[in-house]
């Protein structure tokens, strides 16, 4: 049975909104990505067969296939060609799974996949607006189907409200939001002061370490948030970070491995996705973790560590409830909350982290999900080798 290998992985530091990655053009954060997993490895980049990238909001400098960009700029090989890949907040997990298909396949043996995001450039839905106003289009990409709006009413389609809807379910209340967040910046602060991300990143300019971990915050100050959605729980101290960043994995075939002299740190193990409820929208990680497992035949407690993204406190409470994992082994260097959800970039972010924390500690399996618009989440299981 053929295998894809994860070879290398590599992040930028996730900048802040305005913060020391806003003004650097996102195929260039792809680029500085790239660059660094070319020298890491020691691949020949004319080698490569594709570049599978993700992003969201394709407009300005986010338009235009920036996979090929953010190669080109790279200043690689032109006869490489590139592929932008949009599945919402898991476009670069998605991203991943392409790479690892078609290595899986036998049709490719090295791949480039990750993502790049610029949020502070091009901010969440705000291209989507601004491509469709000038063409009189007003309704947005749900309310102005006959179609959905006959399956699913004039219900409101939006991250809040569907984070709401999930504290609601599981019966997740603000304090326990709040004691989530809180810890999500310690554990991303301990793991800065620990030096733990230094192998994973590469620091681009003056930005050498992650923007968002906040040293300064306390329960008093998270308390005093007004709520997002009037008679709501959710806050902002509850909610990922808008965010800057990229980052890039190299993935390889068996032949590639021995071509190239390439030595092979972990191996992908399962890959898949599944679909919910696209109005609660971000408890999808749930029923995906579950068909995962079933799939494999594994159960939670054979993983080591889990990332699941935070892009809202009550996606992970709810998945803990559900799954029965060990929050001593999910996100143990903090996650969205601290660190920060650039969009299209935070899969391949995650997955980065994944891989080098299953190194430092000696874990074997590690489990990525994360929740994605319309009610989507992908999982990756992969094998530390």
């Amino acid at each position: 049975m053929a295998e894809a290998y994860i070879v290398e992985a590599v992040r930028t530091p996730v900048g802040r909104r305005g913060g020391g990655l806003g003004a650097v053009h996102p195929a260039d954060l792809g680029a500085h990505v790239i660059k660094a997993l070319v020298e890491r490895s020691g691949i020949d980049p004319a080698a490569v067969e594709d570049v599978v990238f993700g992003c969201l909001d394709a407009v300005g400098p986010q338009a235009g296939d920036i996979a090929r960009t953010c190669w080109l700029a790279a200043g690689l090989p032109e006869e490489v060609p590139g592929v932008t890949v949009d599945r919402q907040c898991g476009s670069s997990q998605q991203a991943l799974h392409f790479a690892a298909q078609g290595v899986l396949s036998g049709t490719q043996d090295l791949v480039v996949a990750g993502g790049t995001q610029s949020m502070t450039q091009i901010p969440i839905a705000f291209a989507s607006r601004q491509a469709a106003e000038p063409l009189g289009l007003t309704d947005g990409p749900y309310a102005g189907s006959t179609g959905w709006r006959a399956r699913y009413g004039d219900a409101p389609v939006n991250q809040f409200h569907g984070a709401q809807l999930i504290a609601e379910k599981w019966g997740i209340s603000r304090q326990d939001m709040e004691e989530f967040a809180l810890g999500s910046h310690r554990r991303a602060i301990r793991a800065i002061d620990e030096g733990r991300f230094a192998r994973e990143t590469a620091a681009l300019g003056d930005v050498t370490t992650d923007e968002g971990p906040r040293r300064d915050t306390t329960p008093e100050k998270m308390a005093a948030l007004k709520p997002v959605l009037d008679g709501g729980t959710i806050t902002a101290a509850c909610s990922s970070q808008i965010s800057d960043g990229a980052a890039a994995l190299l993935i390889a075939s068996e032949r590639a491995v021995a071509e190239h002299g390439l030595t092979p740190r972990a191996r992908v193990h399962h890959l898949s996705v599944r679909g919910e409820d696209p109005i609660r929208m971000l408890s999808a990680p749930i029923p995906a973790t579950a068909y995962a497992l079933k799939k494999t035949g594994m159960t939670i407690d054979d993983m080591d560590l889990v990332e699941i993204n935070e892009a809202f406190a009550p996606v992970v409470l709810a998945w803990l409830k559900e799954t029965g994992a060990d929050p001593e082994r999910v996100n143990v260097n903090g996650g969205g909350i601290a660190l920060g959800h650039p969009l299209g970039a935070t899969g391949a972010k995650l997955m980065t982290t994944l891989l080098h924390e299953l190194e430092r500690t000696g874990g074997r399996y590690g489990l990525q999900t994360m929740c994605e618009g319309g009610g989507q989440a992908n999982v990756t299981i992969i094998e530390r080798l």
